[in-house]
């Protein structure tokens, strides 16, 4: 696995290195000074100046192979498979051990304490919503929003409950919940929310990651009727794995198996299976350089916490995780902090909110990984430009690959070649976002609105989104392929970095495509920014279409248009002043909503360039200029 973890890297390390030539000329290259200086910068200025990527944007599937074990552990594990049983295989001339815990974990990963709070004080707390725990309906047949069903059925509020109090304190609170929750679930057979793969599978590794907060201060028969459902969930998730909604559900099923492999007696011939499963699921739903292929943050997120506690319940036992799951671990981790804006919060991307940096530094720190920022994820597909000026830091986030693919996006949002845009601790240019949480304190009526183009900062064409959004969080056709180009640029004022995207998602319907250039200054005072519509056949088409540039302000910030309908002025709580201005004819301002990492929605505004333009193409230049 060393040697796995070896040409990962190396093959990462290759691909970014290739640089893209093909529209040379709208670039001013580098002279050979210039390259001399480059090779002496600081690791602020490396960040900031990433080689350009090749230019198809694919995601492509890591390959992973099992952990190394020997001829007769392939032989266990191959049996396991086929349905002889895990006690059988490891006593063959034993009567099975009584089902029971061998180890107690200690995950590094802390929950929520005012979601914890919350619970002993009688209420669920799900994105903003409280909801009181004996008014939850739990049964098979339950009608719950997407949210409240992955925490109630996925027994993720444990991890909340252990963070807020002392086991004696907590443990009658979650075995309370447990005992109504088994009364209505317990059954496999049940089917509903609760034995779907990836609540199941959350659920197992939930109850032996917090296994004292469910089994401690309990009778006999409490004991063992835990136990029984231990063993049970552990069966269903050996023969159910494969029928995972997606692969990310897959994953944390395997996850689960694995754990539960670990920590129960004659467990060897579980672990083993469960261990193989999960590094081919690994290796199918994160692409080659860490990013996840639904391209969410929260699922980024979620699939490094199920590893983490995954590794706790390996160091329970004083056994070494698989190479492969901390190589994952190095992988997972730069893509997300690629994702962090200046205050350390997370952009608005794929159904994410603005998670906080609290919430990141807790994971990242839990997950054992330093690491810097991944600036240029080539199959994740966002690109990350970092400028500082002294203590102001500035980051922009930029969209430049097709959405994720239906089977794969989860709350998948048309939000190709949009960009967020931080300085300091505000942004000032944002995306919606917000779906992943929808069924909170976000309306589930207008989860589809918030996965639209037009909820994103980018180019609305014909009031259309460039890739069509389905129901349950699933994309249709639209985007198919982006071409970028990222290269150092020199202007008058300074050094730039410059990122040149297009994408295809409206050639088809109109016959244009989307092509939008960036340019940041390196000391972050400067954003530069020309969205062309450019003919995608040799034959033009005749007429006008609407289109309409959006740009989401962040919700601190003051706008006031100016005069000339060509410009405003944006403010910061800091005392900062921007100046947007556009070569249009026009900038209006229009209300929008911007979802913060807690699932609240925010009322903010934004700035819009719209009106018709032949289908022969146009361009339109804007710039965002800190002036004070």
């Amino acid at each position: 696995m060393d040697d796995l973890a070896t040409r990962l890297h190396s093959d990462a390390d290759n691909g970014s290195a290739d640089s893209d030539t093909r529209d040379g000329q709208m670039a001013i290259p580098l002279d050979d000074h210039r390259a001399e200086e480059l090779a002496l910068e600081t690791p602020a200025q490396a960040e900031r100046d990433e080689p350009a990527p090749a230019p198809s944007r694919e995601l492509v599937l890591s390959d992973f192979n099992p952990p190394d074990v020997s001829a007769g552990e392939r032989l266990i594990r191959l049996a396991y498979r086929m349905g002889i049983p895990g006690s059988t295989l490891a006593s063959p001339f034993r009567k099975p051990m009584r089902p029971r815990l061998l180890a107690v974990v200690d995950s590094p990963l802390k929950g929520d304490r005012v979601a914890g709070m919350a619970l002993r004080a009688g209420h669920f707390l799900v994105y903003g919503v409280k909801a009181p725990i004996g008014q939850v309906d739990c049964s098979p047949t339950a009608k719950l929003t997407p949210p409240f069903e992955a925490m109630l059925h996925g027994f993720t509020w444990l991890r909340d409950l252990a963070a807020c109090g002392t086991l004696p304190q907590c443990a009658p609170t979650a075995q309370r919940i447990l005992g109504t929750w088994l009364a209505a679930n317990g059954d496999p057979a049940s089917k509903g929310g609760a034995w779907k793969v990836e609540n199941a599978g959350h659920r197992l590794l939930g109850w032996l990651v917090h296994a004292p907060l469910v089994l401690s201060q309990q009778g006999k028969t409490q004991r063992d009727q835990l136990m029984e459902a231990i063993v049970d969930t552990s069966r269903w998730l050996d023969r159910n794995v494969t029928r995972a909604d997606d692969l990310h559900g897959e994953v944390i099923g395997w996850c689960a198996i694995t754990a539960a492999g670990l920590l129960m007696p004659e467990g060897k011939p579980r672990r083993l299976y469960g261990e193989a499963g999960l590094v081919r699921a690994l290796g199918e739903v994160v692409g080659d350089d860490g990013g996840v292929l639904s391209r969410s943050p929260l699922a980024q997120m979620d699939l490094i916490a199920a590893l983490v506690d995954l590794a706790a319940c390996y160091r329970a036992v004083d056994m070494d995780p698989p190479q492969a799951i901390e190589t994952m671990l190095g992988l997972l981790v730069p893509p997300l902090l690629s994702l962090t804006h200046a205050d350390g919060s997370l952009g608005n991307w794929q159904g994410a909110g603005a998670v906080s940096e609290e919430k990141v530094t807790a994971l990242v720190s839990a997950s054992g990984i330093r690491t810097r920022p991944l600036r240029e994820a080539r199959q994740w597909g966002y690109q990350r430009i970092s400028a500082r000026n002294g203590k102001q830091q500035a980051v922009l986030q930029f969209d430049t690959s097709p959405p994720p693919l239906a089977r794969h996006a989860r709350n998948g949002c048309a939000s190709t070649l949009a960009f967020e845009f931080s300085h300091g601790d505000y942004r000032l240019i944002t995306n919606c976002g917000g779906a992943g949480f929808a069924g909170g304190q976000v309306p589930t009526r207008i989860e589809q609105g918030l996965r639209a183009t037009a909820a994103h900062s980018t180019m609305v064409l014909g009031d259309a989104n460039s890739t069509a959004v389905l129901i349950n969080g699933k994309l249709g056709t639209g985007v198919g392929a982006v071409d970028v180009d990222r290269r150092v640029v020199r202007t008058k004022q300074g050094d730039a970095t410059r990122i040149e995207a297009s994408h295809d998602g409206y050639g088809h319907r109109f016959g244009l495509l989307h092509r939008r250039i960036l340019i940041l200054r390196d000391d972050g005072s400067e954003l530069r920014g020309e969205d062309l519509l450019v003919p995608s056949g040799r034959k033009g088409k005749r007429g006008k279409v609407p289109y309409a540039i959006r740009f989401h302000l962040g919700p601190r910030v003051t706008m006031k248009l100016a005069e000339s309908g060509q410009g405003a002025t944006l403010s910061l709580p800091d005392g900062s002043y921007w100046q947007f201005h556009t070569s249009a004819e026009k900038l209006e301002a229009e209300e929008s909503l911007w979802v913060d990492g807690e699932g609240r929605a925010h009322p903010v505004e934004q700035l819009v360039i719209q009106g018709l333009v032949s289908r022969g193409g146009g361009n339109f230049g804007w710039l965002l200029k800190k002036i004070g």
